[in-house]
């Protein structure tokens, strides 16, 4: 694949790695464990994620002014955010095998983050980056070397299919915007 150069640094963190079975499995594991505490495991993920990245909350009308953790943990709002992501990614994480059903999900989360919030895709990098410091943190026994390497493939398969939704639809500052 040729690149433009300048484009080398976001063609190679784009390109999506097979996930091995043996990948799949590690990470479907590790999230029947995650998903037990959705709801909990979900708040932590996004306010690690607005207390890093406060630009992000400009999205979110409801809490977008919230600059303290524990109201942010007591927001209803936030609350029902939380369960949607974690939604979105136990349907990838079940559906690993259903490589269509996984482009499908992250098309339709790719596409409403575009066309309806207007949501830079920048800000899809940085949460499963934060997803990943917040399930390795909560799950540490279970987040080995093997593991770790597991779930960044899997950051990346949903990186990569959620900004290709983004380039289908035109999104016009894409890729300006890099970490």
């Amino acid at each position: 694949m040729e690149k433009v150069q300048g484009e080398m640094e976001i063609e190679r963190w784009e390109r999506s790695e097979e996930i091995s079975d043996a990948e799949k499995k590690v990470i479907q594991e590790i999230w029947s464990r995650v998903y037990a505490n959705c709801e909990d495991v979900g708040v932590s993920i996004l306010i690690r994620f607005f207390v890093n990245f406060p630009s992000a909350k400009q999205y979110f009308s409801q809490f977008k002014h919230m600059e303290d953790p524990l109201e942010m943990e007591r927001s209803l709002q936030l609350r029902k955010h939380a369960r949607r992501v974690m939604g979105a990614i136990n349907t990838v994480v079940e559906n690993l095998n259903d490589s269509e059903k996984v482009s499908s999900v992250l098309a339709l989360v790719g596409k409403a983050h575009a066309l309806k919030h207007k949501v830079e895709p920048i800000y899809f990098k940085k949460l499963t980056g934060v997803m990943l410091e917040v399930i390795a943190e909560e799950y540490p026994s279970d987040f080995t070397p093997e593991a770790h390497g597991a779930w960044t493939k899997m950051k990346t398969l949903i990186y990569t299919h959620v900004t290709a939704a983004y380039k289908e639809v035109g999104w016009a500052q894409y890729p300006t915007a890099t970490l």
